[in-house]
C-alpha cells in the first residue's frame, strides 16, 4: 500500500471548497445505528478526522454530543466556526492514533471519509481505549458511483487522466472485505444508503477541487483538467445540472486492542 506523507495536511488549501461542495450523509445512518445497532439516544460521539464538521453535524442534529478530533488546524477552525452554536459540540487537536481523549469516555467512534488515512492497527488500539465497554465504531464513506450515466463514467475518466495520485488514494478506501478483516469477530453490521448532489458547473468545479488528488493552479494538469470538466458538463448536464451520485457505505462493530 502506498504511503502518503503529511496526510493530515493534504486538505489545508482546499478547506473553502470542502465546506461548500462536499456532500453530507443521509440521516438514515443515525436511525440505522439506533434501530439496528443499539445506539442510545444522546450517546456521546467522537468524530475522528472530523474535517470541516460535515459528519459531526449529522449527529449533532440528532441530539448527540460530539467531540470532533481533527489534526488539521484549518479544517478544525472551519468546523468550530460552523458548529459552535451547538451546545453539545467540542473539538480537540488530535489524530486517530492519539486522540487526546480520556479512557472510556465515548459511546461511539465514527470516521467518515477519513479512515483510509489512518494507521489501522494503532487507530483500532486507540478507539478501544477511548470507548466505553461495548462501545461502537462506525466507519463510513460516500462512495461516488463510477458508472451508470454518461456524466459518472466521464468524470471517472477525467480523474484517471488528470488526477495526481487519484488511483492510489482510491485504492485505500475500505470495501466489504477489508472492513470485515479490520473488525474481525467484532464486526456487527453494514449498511448501504443512496446519496446524491445536484451541481451546476461552479458546484462541480468546486467539488472536483475539494479532492486532494485534483491538481491545483500551476500544475500542468490543472488547466487541461478544467477544460475537460467544462466539456463534460456541457455534454451531460440536464437543465444546467449534473447528478453526482453516491452510495453511502457504513460499517459498524467493536474495537479490540
Amino acid at each position: 500500500m502506498p504511503t502518503f506523507a503529511h496526510s493530515t495536511q493534504r486538505f489545508s488549501d482546499r478547506v473553502a471548497d470542502y465546506v461548500k461542495f462536499r456532500p453530507t450523509y443521509p440521516r438514515e445512518v443515525v436511525a440505522f445505528l439506533r434501530d439496528g445497532c443499539g445506539l442510545d439516544q444522546g450517546a456521546r460521539v467522537a468524530d475522528i478526522g472530523a474535517g470541516t464538521g460535515i459528519s459531526s453535524k449529522l449527529f449533532l442534529d440528532e441530539g448527540h454530543p460530539v467531540v470532533a478530533v481533527e489534526p488539521n488546524d484549518a479544517m478544525r477552525a472551519s468546523a468550530d466556526a460552523w458548529l459552535r452554536p451547538y451546545d453539545g459540540y467540542s473539538s480537540v487537536a488530535g489524530t486517530a492514533e492519539a486522540t487526546t481523549l480520556d479512557d472510556a469516555s465515548v459511546d461511539l467512534v465514527i470516521a467518515a471519509q477519513a479512515f483510509h488515512w489512518f494507521d489501522p492497527v494503532n487507530a483500532r488500539r486507540e478507539f478501544a481505549r477511548i470507548l466505553k465497554p461495548r462501545g461502537l465504531v462506525m466507519l463510513m464513506w460516500n462512495s461516488r458511483l463510477l458508472e451508470g450515466s454518461p456524466f459518472l463514467s466521464g468524470y471517472e475518466a477525467l480523474l484517471q487522466r488528470y488526477g495526481t495520485d487519484y488511483q492510489a488514494v482510491a485504492e485505500r478506501y475500505g470495501d466489504d472485505a477489508s472492513m470485515a478483516a479490520w473488525f474481525g469477530d467484532a464486526f456487527v453490521h453494514k449498511g448501504h444508503f443512496p446519496n446524491a448532489q445536484l451541481l451546476d458547473f461552479d458546484g462541480l468545479r468546486g467539488r472536483l477541487m475539494s479532492s486532494s488528488y485534483a491538481p491545483k493552479a500551476g500544475h500542468p494538469n490543472h488547466e487541461p483538467m478544467l477544460v475537460a470538466l467544462r466539456e463534460l458538463f456541457d455534454r451531460t448536464a440536464h437543465d444546467g445540472m449534473v447528478e453526482f451520485t453516491y452510495q453511502t457505505r457504513v460499517y459498524v462493530g467493536h474495537a479490540t486492542a
